[in-house]
């Protein structure tokens, strides 16, 4: 090809050179051949990309059908139900129900009911009526020593950073928690001034880098989080541990990227790299973080605080339930994230193959709670890939009280799923800091299209309550979910994750799926300890072996 593309650029010359004596107006050819003799030149002297130094000028098709693939995947191949991380039908009815218009489906469902993997409620012959429902169901949160409860939506926004979103859609998102009543997480990249401009109510997240109560040298600043706690429309406190995209993995974001709106923000300085490292820097142990949480509630005058985490090792969460029971402080709301929740930028290995999916991850955190007799004081919010009424619904049967969705209400703002969170090139205006990208989003439309959004799916959350016979979604049971888990075979929640018994964690013997996670964690240390499990020997481990 590189032999071809040679003779064939000194043939066309040499007749457009020709032609161009001939007939003068012809000379203006070389505005269209020139380019692409200059490219195909450039390209056959490059080192870079094997392709085009090969192929030159056809080379480059191969990059605009790689940038082409997943729209024309999307649009043209895909079916309703195929499509990820969202398929088509879920982002449908998002879109659907933020615009108010006809959400039904025609001719039955389009899944195969007959699929591994295939979920569906158990309804019953005693429904209750959608009248006799409250279309707008309240959990309050707040433990023995909370002083401001909340009473919070079933259903709100996860945590999303201003930074990862454009200020539009911060101001739409936080203007449609107003309109619906319902809370606005900030994410770890601070409180800002949109979080607080359209009035909603707000959960503000202290992640790693402690942005906007922070000292110079990324140490949490107590004073500068007591003045922001304090404000009225800061309603509850989460720490965050970890994060279902990219559990352990700290993050930097460049100086170049730092703005002056970025640093005012953050509490960070200008022309200096900034840095969110995978840990805390505020304590180090479990009975340390009961403390933590203790003095941020006390410096938030009694507001809510809780913690987020994706679960990784068992044993830690036991940990910290033990040091609960040790200190006697108890978190108002633990937030459980699963591994298939959603994030700007993440390493692929770290979005496909760390942190514990959510329904196993939400099943263990409600059961350890239930066994250490700590459920009562605590509120179990679960996030991760949340967009429907029944995926509500699911999440209250494993033992959730709220639910929180980040990429539902992205949807809702208009998000096209177009994957160019991390490339700042957003189409929608959504996950963009591009000031004229930023403009197709308008606030005053879309913060009105979240609050539609929101009150649809707890609507049709409901809904499948009263169809189960059920009055309010705390009163869901695992038994009331199936699964198919073969062909000929299907099993309840309650055979999947089967409960334990309450308060059979406070002393041995211990529930078996439970009883090495229980013997090798400590309050003292996050990390397991298998020092603590003594080892068997072979001619002792089987009725087979040995003499």
């Amino acid at each position: 090809m590189r032999k071809l593309f040679i003779i064939s650029t000194v043939i066309i010359l040499a007749l457009l050179v020709g032609w161009s004596f001939l007939w003068r107006p012809a000379v203006w050819s070389f505005l269209i051949f020139g380019p692409i003799f200059i490219v195909g030149i450039y390209d056959l002297f490059q080192k870079k990309h094997s392709i085009v130094r090969n192929f030159p000028v056809f080379g480059h098709l191969r990059f605009v059908m790689e940038d082409l693939r997943p729209k024309i995947y999307q649009y043209f191949i895909e079916s309703d139900v195929d499509g990820t991380p969202f398929n088509r039908q879920n982002r449908s009815v998002i879109y659907q129900r933020a615009k108010m218009v006809d959400d039904t489906r025609p001719f039955g469902t389009e899944l195969d009911v007959y699929q591994n993997g295939y979920e569906w409620l158990n309804h019953s012959i005693a429904a209750i009526a959608h009248d006799q429902l409250n279309l707008s169901p309240r959990v309050k949160v707040g433990g023995p020593d909370c002083t401001q409860p909340y009473s919070a939506s079933i259903f709100n926004i996860s945590a999303m950073s201003f930074g990862s979103l454009s200020e539009n859609a911060i101001l739409a998102l936080n203007g449609g928690a107003k309109i619906g009543n319902f809370a606005h997480n900030t994410g770890e990249g601070g409180l800002s001034d949109y979080h607080l401009q359209q009035g909603g109510d707000i959960i503000w997240q202290i992640g790693t880098g402690y942005f906007s109560c922070r000292h110079k040298d990324g140490t949490i600043d107590f004073d500068a989080f007591a003045q922001r706690a304090a404000l009225p429309q800061v309603k509850m406190i989460e720490v965050k541990l970890s994060q279902g995209a990219k559990p352990g993995h700290g993050g930097i974001l460049p100086a170049a990227k730092v703005t002056p709106e970025i640093a005012r923000i953050r509490l960070v300085e200008m022309g200096e790299d900034v840095i969110s490292p995978p840990y805390h820097t505020a304590f180090s142990t479990p009975l340390e973080l009961m403390q933590f949480i203790k003095k941020l509630r006390g410096l938030s005058g009694g507001k809510p605080t809780g913690f987020k985490l994706c679960l990784g090792h068992k044993s830690e969460f036991l940990a910290i339930c033990k040091a609960m029971k040790e200190t006697k402080i108890y978190p108002d709301f633990i937030t459980v994230d699963g591994g298939e929740g959603g994030t700007g930028a993440a390493p692929l290995e770290f979005s496909n193959s760390v942190g514990m999916p959510l329904r196993e991850a939400l099943a263990f955190v409600y059961d350890a709670l239930t066994g250490f007799d700590l459920k009562k004081h605590i509120r179990i919010i679960a996030s991760g890939k949340v967009a429907t009424g029944f995926d509500l619904v699911k999440n209250f049967a494993l033992g959730a009280d709220m639910c929180n969705s980040a990429r539902g209400m992205m949807f809702a703002l208009g998000c096209i799923q177009a994957l160019e969170c991390n490339a700042n090139t957003c189409p929608t205006g959504v996950a963009t800091q591009d000031k004229s990208l930023m403009k197709g989003l308008v606030v005053e439309d879309k913060k009105v299209r979240v609050a539609n959004f929101h009150r649809q799916t707890i609507s049709s959350a409901v809904q499948m309550t009263g169809a189960a016979g059920l009055k309010h979604p705390c009163d869901m049971h695992r038994m009331f979910i199936y699964r198919r888990i073969s062909h000929s075979e299907i099993q309840t929640y309650a055979q999947l994750f089967p409960y334990i018994p309450k308060g059979s964690l406070l002393a041995t013997p211990y529930p078996l799926s439970f009883e090495m996670d229980m013997a090798i964690s400590g309050s003292t240390t996050f990390m397991p300890d298998y020092n603590k499990v003594s080892s068997v020997q072979i001619e002792d481990s089987s009725a087979y072996s040995g003499k």
